[in-house]
């Protein structure tokens, strides 16, 4: 009989913070969106303006890629998404968050060690609207999971620590300071990696949303 199981991935060399990163398959992609005249310009220069230090950063035609740190990602995000917002523009910021990706690492990775990221605040207040998705698949999708009990446990998560608004179709959405938020989103994408490999999280964050509408949410 032959097994299904997977080869453990390589040692980690923890000198290296991005070498960690890409073995664990840890990464975000996020995506600006700015209404403003002079968009080029508050994009370029937020991505310009922000700390790179323990990162791999690549821009291209839609997104940009962040690898590193799982802190460093959160402070990542909240710098850019801030540094856009800073002038009061309308924003909005496509985030996701992956680790485990079969199509990024070789072999089984194991739970997260690192802990919740800890960031000062934005000072900039957001809503997003807000997926997990645990994708049970560390042996080739052999093994059942059930990827719902993550998904309650990351809302309830969200309840407790103060950024979650209500419920929506196909999403949750989080209201709050930046930084807030974005503990939230890494907070309960590390805890559902406790259970499965693969966890990706997705979120589109507004800012300075310029509805005064009370018949919109």
């Amino acid at each position: 009989m032959t097994s299904t199981a997977t080869a453990p991935i390589d040692p980690i060399d923890p000198t290296d913070p991005i070498a960690a990163a890409a073995a664990l398959g840890v990464g975000a992609r996020v995506t600006l969106s700015v209404m403003a005249d002079d968009y080029v310009r508050v994009i370029t220069q937020a991505i310009s303006a922000v700390e790179t230090h323990d990162l791999e950063v690549d821009t291209d035609k839609v997104s940009t890629f962040v690898r590193g740190p799982e802190h460093r990602i959160a402070e990542y995000l909240r710098d850019l998404i801030g540094a856009a917002s800073a002038h009061g523009h309308h924003v909005v910021a496509t985030v996701m968050i992956s680790r485990g990706c079969p199509g990024e690492v070789c072999g089984v990775v194991g739970p997260p060690q690192a802990p919740t990221p800890h960031l000062a605040p934005a000072g900039v207040p957001v809503q997003a609207q807000w997926s997990l998705y645990p994708l049970f698949d560390p042996d080739g999708g052999a093994r059942p999971g059930d990827h719902l009990a993550p998904v309650w446990a990351a809302i309830e998560r969200a309840k407790q620590a103060g950024t979650y608004l209500r419920s929506e179709h196909f999403a949750t959405t989080l209201q709050g300071d930046l930084a807030d938020v974005l503990v939230t989103m890494l907070d309960t994408w590390l805890a559902a990696a406790q259970a499965t490999q693969h966890v990706v999280t997705h979120a589109t964050i507004v800012a300075n949303s310029p509805v005064a509408s009370q018949d919109l949410r």
